[in-house]
């Protein structure tokens, strides 16, 4: 209802200018990922999950041998978990002995603190899975088996702790949960897949459920992006044999689209791209671009195009109209024009792996161990340089490399790498 007093037009007793202020702030929100507000890399593949920083100044080639090491820490307990690092402080997580260890590490690589959330994973492929995240002065992490833990970012002191597979009455995964919990407007979002919910919004002070979407299916092993449409805010994830949409303020599912893989090894985080979703699924399936489209009737989907890309776990980055990212069975590293999937390469230059980008290159990642340093660019995978990480073996590096503050950070099991990548 809306009266007048004094001259001043008031809606439902609260002023109509501040009214019209805060309806012209929601729609000038931009469209796209949503970033968190926290400072540095302080979650899964940086502050938008796209593998994109924002660095400049980098080496744009590396001499042989690669860029100067400037220190190794040891003794991170065995895990496939990235680093993330917030102002003076670098977290990552490894399984020692029975226990999932969470390390603190100050930017020297020397030992801070460490804390324990729960179990590690010893059955195949030990190692532990999710990184953590940082926000508001708390980390979140969540192990293979489901514990969600809060603790203070601090000093490692626990804030609480929560079972997630057991509160929505979900079941582990063949190779234990991988995901990477995001938190966002004091919400921790989190994916149990079970039959009292597919994913769910839980309090950051305290645990409590906020909201629990209906059941979709089993979880993947990937990480939830972020994104908004239309000024919906929308959360997307990879299930056991489908992609999943959720509204993130209400937990409402959008859109679902079945796209089963062999194994159901689905785990791959999602790639947002002007309202689009890009997922790749492993073993011969295949990727696809879906177009999210907010209408008069709601949210609705629809597909754009599909490709021979089968990423496992790598992820893929868009930078300037292009999408780069590696095969498994179907392709090597892949440039595709991310309006039409159209392949513009397809190099075995080296085997497949992980990617993110900084300052006009690509970092390039092998499951074998070498890293290189690639221009990006529809014609070529033109390698600017290339290394191996130190005591790598076999075919299990998995993990994503981080670019921050002129530093390259890769981790290998036990140990973290650091390198100088800054430009005389």
């Amino acid at each position: 209802m809306i009266t007048v007093r004094d001259g001043i037009f008031f809606l439902a007793g609260i002023p109509l200018c501040i009214v019209l202020l805060v309806v012209s702030v929601s729609a000038a929100e931009p469209e796209g990922l949503i970033a968190s507000p926290e400072p540095g890399w302080p979650q899964w593949r940086g502050p938008k999950r796209d593998g994109v920083s924002t660095e400049t100044g980098l080496l744009q080639s590396w001499p042989e041998g690669g860029p100067k090491l400037l220190w190794t820490a040891t003794d991170l307990g065995r895990g496939y978990s990235s680093p993330i690092i917030v102002g003076e402080t670098i977290y990552i997580t490894g399984d020692v002995g029975r226990e999932l260890h969470i390390f603190a590490l100050n930017l020297d690589g020397k030992l801070k603190w460490r804390a324990i959330n729960g179990r590690a994973w010893a059955r195949p492929y030990p190692g532990a899975r999710g990184s953590c995240t940082y926000a508001g002065g708390r980390l979140f992490h969540m192990n293979a088996h489901g514990r969600l833990v809060c603790l203070d970012a601090g000093d490692g002191r626990d804030v609480w702790a929560v079972d997630v597979l057991d509160r929505f009455d979900g079941r582990n995964i063949q190779w234990g949960l991988a995901e990477s919990v995001l938190v966002d407007g004091g919400r921790v979002y989190v994916t149990p897949g079970g039959r009292k919910g597919y994913m769910a919004a839980l309090d950051v002070k305290t645990g409590r459920t906020l909201w629990a979407s209906r059941p979709v299916d089993r979880p993947g092993y990937a990480s939830p992006i972020l994104f908004r449409v239309g000024g919906r805010r929308l959360l997307v994830n990879l299930a056991h044999e489908s992609a999943v949409c959720i509204d993130a303020e209400t937990g409402g599912v959008q859109w679902t689209w079945p796209k089963p893989s062999p194994y159901h090894s689905n785990s791959a985080t999602p790639v947002s791209w002007k309202g689009h979703t890009f997922f790749t699924t492993p073993s011969g399936s295949g990727g696809l671009m879906l177009r999210t489209i907010l209408g008069k009737t709601g949210v609705r989907v629809e597909k754009g195009w599909d490709c021979r890309m089968d990423n496992i776990s790598g992820g893929a980055v868009v930078v300037d109209g292009y999408l780069y990212g590696s095969g498994h069975y179907n392709t090597g590293w892949v440039c595709m024009d991310v309006r039409t999937g159209e392949v513009k390469y397809d190099s075995n230059a080296i085997s497949q792996g992980s990617v993110i980008y900084a300052d006009d290159r690509l970092y390039c990642l092998s499951e074998r161990g070498h890293i290189a340093l690639v221009k990006p660019g529809p014609k070529s995978f033109e390698v600017t340089g290339k290394f191996r990480v130190p005591g790598s073996r076999g075919a299990d590096v998995w993990t994503h490399p981080i670019v921050l503050d002129g530093r390259l950070y890769l981790r290998y099991h036990d140990r973290l790498h650091c390198y100088d990548v800054r430009r005389p």
